[in-house]
């Protein structure tokens, strides 16, 4: 197998694993959302993670054994690749929307990486590194303070806490470029630690920021604008401290900004996309929650007054927690006829029944004082 042919399988492997690893994380956000930031006794999210940097090794090799024209553009297939593996494995499938979003961030990408042309390499000297890792560190707080502050909006603090980890992600990028060339220049490794640490605690920081962009907001916005900042800052890192340039001279970085157009426009078309979908299913939840309520509502309501009593160990106090509709009143049974005692009374003339009301009471106590007096009678 040819250098440039293991450069493009090993990319491909490398857009596998991280989109394996942001399934997972969306999952483990989905699943704990008290825990946006490091759910670290999840073996899931370990296994993300795992999967992060499996693809980050790989990206390098393929950096190694083929060019950067061609590797970061296939890097930014990782989005193409998460949506049908979501689909397949975990059941989220995204709509035509999204991938339409997608495909747009992707394509864009890829032309803008595959127009940057690299000059000679370059490091960076002790003082733009300490302004480069302020600058980032400073960037990164303000994205995440301004994510939080307009925590009502779920898919916005997504992606401003999506692009504060594609920040970290590409600046980390950046540092570790330099500290690629120091090693080959036999730079002593005393003076590569500051950059070590740099590199360090921007990794972890994209990896913690990326964690809580899942929360609440799907998995095709996040990951998409990841996927794109991440290349872009290290891009523009590049042209501004690295002397690179945009290929083909004018029409080269014409091409350039309208693929950044593009890509734009499809993390635009993602994050409307979800935001449309959350507006959609509100108001039937919020339908389905009041009816679930009225519905929980009405036997507490109907509840008889002779049901709401105290128990024998209180205080006698009644504190109903709804108002108590009164009990329906009972049918009145109608009379039952009553058979003649005697066959005179058979031979009575019916009188009307509003005149004479209906005997309801028991009659047996005239019947023993009318036996009494017909015996002495007969005996007589």
């Amino acid at each position: 197998m040819s250098a440039l042919a293991l450069s493009v399988l090993l990319s491909l492997v490398s857009a596998v694993a991280y989109a394996g690893g942001a399934i997972l994380q969306e999952r483990v956000a989905a699943t704990t959302p008290e825990q946006r930031y490091a759910p670290l006794r999840r073996g899931t999210w370990w296994t993300a993670v795992a999967l992060n940097g499996l693809g980050a090794l790989l990206h390098v090799v393929a950096l190694a054994y083929g060019p950067l024209s061609l590797v970061q553009p296939l890097g930014a297939l990782t989005i193409v690749f998460a949506l049908p593996m979501a689909a397949l494995f975990v059941r989220r499938r995204a709509g035509a929307t999204a991938w339409r979003g997608a495909i747009m961030a992707t394509v864009g990408l890829a032309g803008l990486l595959s127009l940057t042309s690299a000059s000679g390499e370059q490091s960076l000297d002790s003082a733009e590194r300490v302004v480069l890792a302020l600058a980032t560190g400073g960037g990164v707080l303000v994205l995440m303070v301004v994510a939080h502050a307009v925590h009502r909006h779920p898919v916005v603090r997504s992606v401003l806490l999506a692009c504060a980890a594609g920040a970290a992600f590409g600046i980390a990028s950046v540092f570790t470029k330099t500290v690629a060339v120091d090693w080959e220049e036999g730079v002593a490794f005393g003076r590569q630690l500051p950059s070590l640490g740099v590199i360090a605690v921007l990794a972890a920081a994209g990896v913690l920021i990326s964690q809580a962009s899942y929360r609440g907001a799907g998995l095709a916005a996040p990951l998409s604008t990841v996927t794109v900042v991440n290349p872009v800052v290290a891009a523009a890192v590049g042209l501004t401290l690295f002397g690179e340039t945009f290929r083909y001279g004018t029409m080269g970085t014409v091409l350039a900004l309208g693929c950044g157009v593009v890509a734009a426009g499809g993390l635009i078309l993602l994050t409307t996309e979800r935001i449309a979908r959350e507006t959609s299913t509100a108001p039937e939840a919020g339908a389905a929650q009041a009816g679930a309520a009225e519905a929980g509502r009405l036997p507490s309501a109907r509840v008889a007054p002779s049901a709401a009593v105290t128990s024998p160990g209180s205080q006698g106090s009644l504190t109903p927690s709804a108002p108590a509709l009164p009990a329906p009143a009972p049918p009145v049974p109608a009379p039952a006829p009553v058979e003649p005692r005697f066959r005179s009374e058979a031979a009575l003339p019916a009188v009307p029944s509003q005149l004479v009301p209906p005997v309801t009471a028991p009659t047996h106590h005239l019947v023993s004082h009318r036996r009494p007096r017909r015996r002495e009678r007969i005996g007589s």
